[in-house]
């Protein structure tokens, strides 16, 4: 599959028509899909049509948008006027949406093709794409093994060559961590930065929408499009959107990269060497790396799971059979309708309702779910003082590459581990993006990720896209 910017200079200049180029995707959704199920839902049709109306656009001589005739892929989570969106949940499973989510609306605006909703974790919780109602992915670098997740089929779509962009959403690393296992890159941009509106809530403190690409300029490309302050979203911000392709500078001169503490301690071996190459990569760019120390955020993953679980508890209680989700029929009482209405959740959100509900009982609120809040802002302070040392942060995306599919079904606990250097940059808001850094000694993708401050997209941008180039 080209890429973003190959796909627009081609049909820009008429060397290729967007129906072309959506017709090619379409046949590689065709071939590799039955394997990898990556994708729910294919719009075939629509998409062509879509493609036509672009191409009509253009022999008029209207002004093609930034992104005409990109084929692009929605997480099952986005809402799309008069599509599915059921995020790989048998609660959902005949939910069709009302209305369009702010960015399906900047999409269609910049004239990209939706090609299709990509599979997912249930709900979005999960770290390989094994809980989804319709299937889990495979990885297409080894399909024996999970491309991660809750994103994984918006990775594994890209990877596989499917889409040149796919969107997903990330709330402890969802996005990051199956950027990293499937070898492409992902951006959660800073909470706020892009509109939630239209998403189908996990934990709204903590959910943003990200891109996935397969590199970092298209990323730059696609976070244009989409941030920007939303009227029907109250936490979207309202600061300027940066040129992000036109911050890239020739080399990291002047930049301050710092190692957090403790974040190589016990690391996988063959990630810890390439966090290390990285860094002296970095360093003959000119950047000034250092060790930092921001000591609190080795509590991010547990912070992470008390206050998303809760969270969820909260949002997913509107599923009840009357307002939302599947209703049962003849329960006998209200009691048993709601416990019959509630069964179609899978286990891993079974899991989290009752930790979180739990979480906020009036004997543990306290105790769980309100220290978790003071721990968050305590690491958010941590965050906020280390930028002040230095512009970006290099870290490991995952303590691991793509695990084999079923490898931790007898130790979720360990499931849960896999967000353990992702999470932080959801507690803090920060910006996160990983990029793929060359491959451990089984020929896997190693990511590595930067983190920066919020509002500040352009300096992890502009610091991955210098390192991509050096693999």
């Amino acid at each position: 599959m080209m890429t973003i910017s190959e796909i627009t200079k081609a049909i820009a200049s008429g060397e290729k028509s967007a129906e072309q180029i959506t017709r090619e995707a379409l046949k590689v959704i065709a071939q590799k899909n039955p394997e990898i199920n990556a994708f729910v839902e294919v719009f075939e049709q629509e998409a062509i049509s879509c493609a036509r109306a672009i191409d009509a656009k253009r022999s008029r001589g209207e002004k093609l948008g930034p992104l005409a005739g990109v084929p692009v892929a929605i997480k099952d989570n986005i809402l799309y006027k008069g599509h599915k969106a059921t995020c790989c949940s048998k609660m959902l499973e005949n939910y069709v949406a009302s209305y369009t989510s702010t960015v399906v609306e900047k999409l269609l605006a910049a004239d990209a093709v939706i090609i299709g909703r990509t599979n997912m974790d249930e709900f979005a919780m999960g770290s390989s794409n094994q809980t989804s109602a319709w299937g889990l992915v495979r990885n297409p670098v080894d399909t024996e093994r999970v491309p991660g997740g809750s994103s994984g089929g918006s990775a594994a779509a890209v990877a596989a060559g499917m889409v040149p962009l796919a969107l997903g959403t990330d709330t402890g690393g969802s996005v990051r961590q199956p950027a990293s296992f499937c070898g492409v890159v992902g951006v959660k941009p800073g909470y706020g930065r892009i509109s939630r509106y239209g998403v189908i809530a996990f934990a709204s403190s903590a959910d943003q929408v990200g891109v996935l690409t397969s590199n970092v300029y298209d990323a730059a490309l696609a976070l244009e499009v989409l941030s920007g302050k939303d009227e029907h979203d109250s936490t979207s911000l309202p600061a300027a959107v940066p040129e992000y392709t036109h911050q890239f500078t020739q080399d990291l001169k002047g930049l301050k990269v710092g190692l957090p503490k403790g974040f190589l301690d016990g690391l996988y071996e063959d990630i810890k060497a390439r966090i290390v190459a990285a860094a002296e990569e970095l360093r003959k760019l000119g950047a000034d790396v250092r060790e930092v120390d921001v000591p609190l955020a080795k509590y991010s993953a547990p912070c992470y799971y008390i206050i998303t679980s809760a969270e969820a508890s909260s949002n997913l209680g509107r599923y009840d059979g009357i307002r939302y989700g599947y209703s049962a029929q003849n329960a006998d009482g209200l009691e048993n309708y709601y416990e019959d209405s509630r069964a179609l959740f899978g286990l891993e959100v079974k899991k989290r309702i009752i930790i979180g509900t739990y979480a906020l009982t009036s004997k543990r609120y306290e105790e769980c779910f309100l220290k978790a809040l003071k721990v968050r802002e305590l690491i958010r302070r941590d965050f906020n003082k280390v930028f002040e040392q230095v512009d970006v942060l290099l870290t490991p995306t995952s303590p691991s590459t793509a695990f084999r599919i079923g490898a931790h079904r007898d130790n979720p606990l360990s499931l849960y581990l896999a967000d353990l250097y992702t999470c932080p940059g959801n507690i803090g808001g920060l910006a996160g993006i990983s990029v793929p850094f060359g491959l451990d000694k089984k020929g896997l993708p190693v990511g590595v990720q930067f983190y920066g401050p919020i509002l500040q997209e352009e300096k992890i941008l502009n610091v991955a896209h210098l390192l991509e180039q050096c693999i």
